[in-house]
């Protein structure tokens, strides 16, 4: 299937064909699963950063442990959802919730 030229030309074909027939399938796709909606404009976000920075950054390092660093030094609150996203090992994303509690609370 990789090297059959016509079958590829057939997939292509049958491809265009059915967005023709269903223009807003996708649209409405993403009304339907705003989460996932959310979640693909992330993880393109993050292929764009990715790829834009990959020259610049490609020094042979994996992993960034001082990645917290910037944040000593900030009032900065890291409150809300996230996505944590692995790069290296094929694993699903795991969504966590992030959430300030005054000073008080112990």
């Amino acid at each position: 299937m990789r090297t059959d030229s016509e079958y590829k030309a057939n997939q292509k074909l049958s491809n265009k064909k059915w967005r023709e027939s269903n223009p807003d399938y996708w649209k409405r796709y993403r009304e339907r699963n705003p989460e996932k909606a959310e979640r693909n404009r992330m993880l393109q976000r993050l292929r764009n950063k990715k790829k834009a920075s990959y020259k610049a950054d490609c020094q042979g390092k994996i992993a960034k442990m001082d990645a917290s660093e910037v944040l000593k030094d900030t009032k900065f609150k890291v409150v809300g959802q996230y996505w944590l996203v692995p790069v290296i090992a094929k694993m699903d994303a795991l969504k966590i919730n992030i959430v300030a509690y005054s000073s008080g609370y112990q």
